[in-house]
C-alpha cells in the first residue's frame, strides 16, 4: 500500500482554523500545470525520487520463551516460532490453538529481557544447570507439572528475582560471563539472522533491559543497527550487580562502549512510564536520588531517541488528571499503581509518568540546561509475551499464555492485592510502529528510527503523514502527490521548524488514510505543547480534519462522530465518518518568542473492543464496568519549534 498519494475523491471536511474546505477532485493551477509541461523535468514524477514512500509496520518489543516471566507463565515458543509468525505463518500457540496474523509485519525486534535469559527453557528440560540448585529443582518440577503449580512456581520465581533472593550461583549461570548465557545469546543473534532477508523482512537483534526500582518501572528496550559480526562482540547488559545495574546512565554507558568497541550503532527507548510511579520522566532529580544535571540530559537526548506510547500494559500519550480539557485522553488507562501493584499511584506522580507531560517538561528542561531530554519520537509495541505479535481486536492472544483465548480469560483479574486491581479486558490490544523509511532493511529502518519519522498505532494500520513549514496553502490539497510537497515545503514528523519570516505562523500539511481493512476515521487532530514567558507549560487540542458534515459549535467543539458498533455481534459499519482525511493547518495562537512541539492523533470511529469478541466466541459475560465501544489511534512523532536564542 502506496500512501503517498493521498485521493482526495472522498468528500472530507478539513476545518483549517475557523475554515472549513470539502475535500475535492483534483483541479488544475498555472503552477500544476507548468510542473507538468515542463520540458525539462522527466515525464514520470516519481524519476528520483529520494524520500520513503511507505510505512514499513513492525512491533518493537516481543518476548519469548526465553524471558523467564513469560516462560514462567507458560510460553512454549521459541525464537523461531516468533519470527515465522510475524512474517505471516499459522503456528500453534502454547495454548493449544492455531494462531495466524491477518497480515504480516514488515520487522520484528524480538527483545527478551537480558536477566535470567533462557532460564525457563532449561527448567522445562531440567538441565543440570538448573536442578544442581535445590532452589532450581523444586521450580523445575513445578513447571513442568503444569496447572495450577506451574502458576504458583512462576509466581514464586519472579518475586524472588524481584527481591534478589534467586540462589547467586544459580542465577549467575544466566547472567553475563557464563558460558551458558553466551550461547543463548548466540541462539538469539543467529534466529535474527536466519529470518533477516533485506527488503523481505527486518528482523532486529535487541534484548529489553529490565530496571525495576522499588516495583517501579524503568524498563528499556535495545535494539542494535548491526548484524552477528557486531552483535557478538557482546552480550546484553543486566540489571543485577556487580556486572550488571538498574540506572539508566550505566544502561547509556554499556551503548557507549558497545560502539566504540564495534563501529556499530544501537538505540534504546523506554515504556511503561505509566508504572513507573512518576520516576520515568523525572524534572528535578533521578530515582537514584541525583540531581537532574547537564551530563543526564545530554546521555538521554542521546540515546532515548524513541518513547513506545502504547502497548498491552496501558496507553501512555496522557491521563484525565494531566489533560482535563482533552475528551479523548482517557484511553487504555492503567493508572492503579506501579509496576507490580507493590504501591499505590497518587495524583502527584502522573506528571512524571506520561508522553505529553514529558514533551512540554522536556522544554523547560532544555532552557535550563540546553539540552531536551525527553525530544524523543513516538512508536509503540505488543509487549506480548507469548512470543505472538497478535494484537488485533478479532485476533487478540494476551499478554502472557495464561490470557491466551479462553472461556476463562475475562473471570480473573489481571493483577489484584491490597493496593488495587486491574481486570482482564483490561489489557489493551495494542500497537504497532510504522517507520517511515526509504527500505525494508536494518540500516534503513534503524536510521528512520533514530532521525524519528517514525509513528504509532494501537492496532490498526492507518497512514499518517505529517509535514511542518511556513508555505503550505490550500492549494496543496489539490496535489496528488503529497509527500513531494511535505518534503519541499517543509519538515517531516521528527524535525525542527526554521525560524519564521516577520509575521509568519507555522503552517502543517496533514494527510491521513484509514486502515484498508480497517474502520473510518473520525478526526485529525494537532496537539500543541508550549512553554510561556515564565516557564509555565500548556497544551491544547485542535481539531484539524474531519469526516462527515459535521460544524464545530460555538466554543469551537466538534460533535461526536456516532456509534455504530453492535455489542452482541462485535460489528460496526463504516457508514459513518471517511476514509480519509488531508488538510492544511496554520497555528493561530503563535508566539514566535515561545517553545513549542505539534503531533498529530488521528481518532478511528468507535469499534468493537477485544473482549467481545470473547463473548461472541465463548458466551463470556462482558464485565459491567468494560466500555461496549473504543476509539482505537495513531500518534505522530512531534515536530519542534525553538526560538532563536
Amino acid at each position: 500500500m502506496f500512501t503517498l498519494r493521498f485521493a482526495l475523491i472522498i468528500s472530507t471536511t478539513c476545518a483549517l482554523i475557523s475554515t472549513s474546505v470539502t475535500a475535492q477532485e483534483m483541479q488544475a493551477n498555472e503552477d500544476l500545470l507548468e510542473e507538468i509541461l515542463n520540458k525539462d523535468s522527466p515525464y514520470s514524477p516519481y524519476v528520483n525520487r529520494d524520500f520513503p514512500e511507505r510505512p514499513f509496520w513492525g512491533d518493537s518489543h516481543l518476548h519469548t520463551s526465553l524471558s523467564m516471566d513469560a516462560g514462567a507463565f507458560g510460553n512454549r515458543l521459541g525464537l523461531d516460532e516468533a519470527y515465522r509468525f510475524a512474517r505471516g505463518a499459522q503456528v500453534t500457540a502454547s495454548s493449544g490453538q492455531e494462531v495466524r496474523l491477518a497480515r504480516a509485519l514488515d520487522w520484528l525486534a524480538i527483545t527478551d529481557h537480558s536477566d535470567g535469559m533462557g532460564m525457563i527453557d532449561d527448567m522445562i528440560s531440567a538441565a543440570p544447570a538448573i536442578t544442581q540448585f535445590e532452589q532450581g529443582a523444586k521450580w523445575s518440577k513445578g513447571v513442568r507439572a503444569g496447572g495450577e503449580e506451574a502458576v504458583a512456581t512462576a509466581l514464586d520465581l519472579i518475586g524472588a528475582f524481584s527481591q534478589g533472593e534467586i540462589e547467586p550461583a544459580l542465577l549467575n549461570n544466566y547472567s553475563p560471563g557464563a558460558r551458558r548465557y553466551a550461547t543463548i545469546w548466540e541462539d538469539v543473534i543467529l534466529a535474527a539472522e536466519k529470518h533477516n532477508t533485506p527488503g523481505e523482512f527486518t528482523a532486529f537483534i535487541g534484548f529489553e533491559w529490565t530496571s525495576l526500582a522499588a516495583g517501579n518501572n524503568l524498563h528499556r528496550n535495545v535494539v542494535f543497527r548491526d548484524g552477528a559480526d557486531r552483535a557478538r562482540q557482546v552480550v546484553p547488559f543486566t540489571t543485577v550487580a556487580p556486572i550488571g545495574s538498574n540506572d539508566p546512565l550505566d544502561l547509556y554507558k554499556y551503548l557507549e562502549v558497545y560502539e566504540a568497541k564495534t563501529n556499530g550503532a544501537a538505540i534504546t527507548f523506554a515504556h511503561n512510564g505509566n508504572l513507573s510511579n512518576g520516576v520515568m520522566f523525572p524534572t528535578e532529580e533521578q530515582f537514584t536520588g541525583r540531581k537532574l544535571d547537564q551530563f543526564y540530559v545530554e546521555q538521554r537526548a542521546k540515546w532515548e531517541r524513541n518513547y513506545e506510547i502504547t502497548q498491552i500494559k496501558g496507553d501512555g500519550e496522557t491521563h484525565p488528571f494531566l489533560s482535563p480539557d482533552d475528551e479523548f485522553a482517557d484511553y487504555g488507562t492503567w493508572d492503579v499503581g506501579n509496576l507490580d501493584l507493590s504501591a499505590a499511584k497518587t495524583d502527584d506522580m502522573l506528571a512524571g509518568e506520561y508522553a505529553r507531560e514529558a514533551l512540554k517538561n522536556g522544554m523547560v528542561l532544555e532552557e535550563k540546561f540546553g539540552t531536551n531530554p525527553y525530544k524523543f519520537g513516538i512508536v509503540g509495541a505488543t509487549d506480548s509475551h507469548t512470543s505472538l505479535a497478535a494484537i488485533e481486536e478479532d485476533n487478540f492472544f494476551g499478554k502472557h499464555a495464561g490470557y491466551e483465548p479462553s472461556p476463562e480469560r475475562l473471570t480473573h483479574p489481571f493483577m489484584e492485592n491490597e493496593n488495587g486491581k486491574l481486570s482482564s479486558w483490561q489489557q489493551v490490544s495494542s500497537g504497532l510502529t510504522a517507520v517511515w523509511a526509504s527500505e525494508n532493511t536494518r540500516t534503513s529502518l534503524f536510521d528512520a528510527m533514530d532521525r524519528k519519522e517514525v509513528y504509532a498505532t494501537t492496532g490498526p494500520r492507518i497512514s499518517v503523514r505529517l509535514f511542518g513549514g511556513y508555505d503550505f496553502t490550500t492549494e496543496d490539497l489539490k496535489t496528488r502527490n503529497i509527500a513531494n510537497v511535505g518534503y519541499d515545503k517543509g519538515v517531516p514528523m521528527g524535525g525542527d521548524l526554521n525560524q519564521p519570516q516577520d509575521g509568519q505562523s507555522p503552517t502543517f500539511l496533514v494527510a491521513a488514510l484509514r486502515d484498508p481493512i480497517g474502520a473510518n476515521l473520525d478526526r485529525a487532530q494537532i496537539i500543541k505543547g508550549w512553554v510561556d514567558a515564565d516557564g509555565i507549560t500548556h497544551e491544547k487540542v485542535y481539531d484539524v480534519a474531519w469526516g462527515d458534515a459535521r460544524q464545530l459549535d460555538a466554543s469551537g467543539k466538534l460533535p461526536a462522530v456516532g456509534n455504530t458498533v453492535d455489542p452482541a455481534t462485535a460489528t460496526w459499519s463504516n457508514s459513518i465518518g471517511s476514509a480519509e482525511l488531508v488538510t492544511v493547518w496554520t497555528d493561530p495562537d503563535f508566539d514566535p518568542n515561545e517553545r513549542a512541539f505539534y503531533y498529530t492523533r488521528v481518532l478511528e470511529i468507535p469499534t468493537p473492543p477485544w473482549y467481545l469478541f470473547d463473548v461472541l466466541k465463548f458466551g463470556s459475560e462482558i464485565p459491567p464496568e468494560a466500555p461496549l465501544a473504543q476509539q482505537e489511534r495513531a500518534y505522530t512523532t512531534p515536530i519542534w519549534f525553538t526560538p532563536k536564542e
